[in-house]
């Protein structure tokens, strides 16, 4: 194994690294409130870091992710890549990929992914898919969605013009309903058939929504059984690695702080238990790191790579939460203030927790896996 970053991935991260550190500032994210913001999704498309993709590989997706997730920036760039990008690429048809990947690589298409699978959703007799996928991470950015239904079997469905990172045309009425979701009366109509979106909010802002849909016109992505699963393990890390950058800037954050911050006139940063928990969050997070790294570089080298997804998962979900909360609490009375920059971190850090599934859930699956001998 060789996690070295390529030329071209090594200069891809570094491009990455310095949009995010531009335009993902404290007060940019404060502006943008719970929504994307359009003007980072525009960089980053121009800059080609989203067509780039389909040739820097999942490995190099990592790579860029982690630079989103030190700065916890709010575009749909790891969704859009994973289900949009690498998906089509691997699984899509000669037709779907000369379609779609031109606008998935300029930005102007944004693909979400319903994931894991929705038990909800099924084609129906007449044609088209029905059923509800109760939540689904920047679905409102999106133009398209890849829904994985209950018989494992993937969809496109086409939402018409996204909102959020590109142009906010979208109109919706509607009501707050009780739950605090925002309800949006017709919209979408499809041939005498509609799909729904209501706004959710989510710990992390991930301009999440609940999708309905009502014979919805759909085109299926690739055949066989193998396709779920591959989509499924390859989201699985690059998640993992966009957690691993979460976690990288909830650290760094807090080892600023407490070289700065004195107590009894001593640096924070020299009392031992403080020292040990930051040395602990370290650990953790290299460990997410490294078996995202190596679950991304089998898939590129085309090898077996379904346990070495949830592996990393696992780590991503269990040494995840444990690393954004030693960040909110080495910065003391800071750390809850909600306004403050390593709060972002903790949120988006649980946001992924709940997104990979509990450390739990993922053990249970990863050690069926291995028995099953898959």
């Amino acid at each position: 194994m060789d996690f070295t970053p390529t030329e071209d991935q090594a200069e891809a991260r570094d491009l990455a690294a310095r949009i995010f550190a531009d335009l993902a500032t404290h007060e940019r994210l404060r502006a943008a409130g719970t929504g994307s913001d359009p003007e980072l999704w525009k960089a980053l498309c121009g800059a080609g870091l989203v067509a780039a993709v389909a040739e820097l590989g999942l490995l190099g997706l990592v790579l860029l992710l982690e630079e989103q997730g030190r700065t916890t920036a709010q575009v749909p760039y790891a969704a859009s890549c994973v289900y949009g990008q690498l998906a089509i690429a691997a699984h899509g048809t000669d037709d779907q990929r000369a379609r779609l990947l031109p606008g998935i690589g300029d930005g102007s298409v944004v693909v979400a992914g319903a994931f894991p699978a929705q038990q909800g959703v099924r084609p129906c007799a007449r044609g088209g898919l029905s059923g509800t996928a109760p939540v689904v991470p920047w679905l409102r950015d999106a133009t398209h969605v890849l829904v994985a239904d209950a018989g494992r079997r993937l969809w496109l469905v086409p939402l018409g013009e996204g909102t959020g990172t590109r142009t906010g045309a979208r109109t919706h009425t509607g009501t707050r309903t009780h739950t605090g979701a925002r309800t949006h009366t017709g919209t979408r109509t499809h041939t005498g058939t509609r799909t729904r979106i209501e706004e959710i909010e989510l710990t992390a802002p991930w301009s999440a929504g609940r999708l309905t849909l009502d014979g919805a016109p759909a085109e299926i992505l690739g055949s066989g059984p193998g396709v779920y699963a591959d989509v499924l393990a390859t989201a699985r890390t690059a998640f993992a690695g966009l957690q691993a950058g979460v976690c990288a800037g909830s650290l760094a954050r807090a080892v600023a702080h407490t070289n700065t911050r004195e107590q009894f006139g001593r640096p924070l940063a020299t009392r031992q238990a403080v020292q040990l928990r930051a040395a602990d969050a370290h650990m953790d997070t290299e460990a997410i790191r490294v078996t995202a790294y190596e679950a991304a570089w089998r898939r590129d080298a085309g090898l077996p790579y379904a346990t070495h997804a949830l592996t990393a998962a696992w780590w991503a979900s269990e040494a995840g939460q444990r690393v954004v909360h030693t960040g909110q609490h080495l910065h003391g009375g800071a750390g809850a203030d909600v306004g403050h920059p390593v709060h972002r971190h903790f949120l988006w850090g649980r946001q992924l927790d709940a997104y990979l599934g509990s450390g739990g859930e993922v053990l249970q699956e990863l050690g069926e896996l291995i028995a099953s001998g898959s």
